[in-house]
């Protein structure tokens, strides 16, 4: 899922388009459900002798890919390498409608980060949102 890392962001027409454009897809999709804790990301992550995981305030049934949404956002698009060895780990490579979906739901993670950042004055997650929101296509 490379993306051009510069690409001109849309008007507020064009981002409300885009991302009821996502919308649709989500809410017209069939999707594999399971416990996420959509927050899975390296800060929640206990690493040691052995690998737990913590914060599980978001926990709850959703579609399987949407725990990725975070790591492919906030960390595998700046590093590939990321998403190559947490994918051999997990065992597979995400399939053509995982791959969608996951994009997808990246509107999602832009208009969370948008809102979050704004409300909680954060200047970087406000950027991070507006990143994520001029990669989706």
């Amino acid at each position: 899922m490379d993306r051009p890392s510069r690409t001109r962001l849309p008007d507020r027409h064009g981002r409300a388009d885009l991302l009821n454009h996502h919308a649709a897809i989500l809410d017209n999709s069939l999707m594999d459900s399971a416990v996420c804790h959509l927050d899975y990301q390296p800060r929640n992550w206990l690493v040691g002798d052995n690998f737990g995981i913590c914060d599980f305030e978001h926990m709850r049934r959703d579609a399987r890919i949407r725990d990725f949404a975070r790591l492919e956002f906030r960390r595998w698009q700046a590093a590939p390498h990321l998403r190559t060895a947490f994918l051999d780990g997990y065992g597979r490579l995400l399939n053509d409608t995982e791959l969608r979906l996951l994009e997808s739901f990246g509107a999602i993670e832009a208009a969370t980060a948008l809102v979050k950042g704004h409300k909680e004055n954060d200047l970087t997650l406000s950027a991070h949102g507006r990143t994520v929101l001029s990669r989706l296509t």
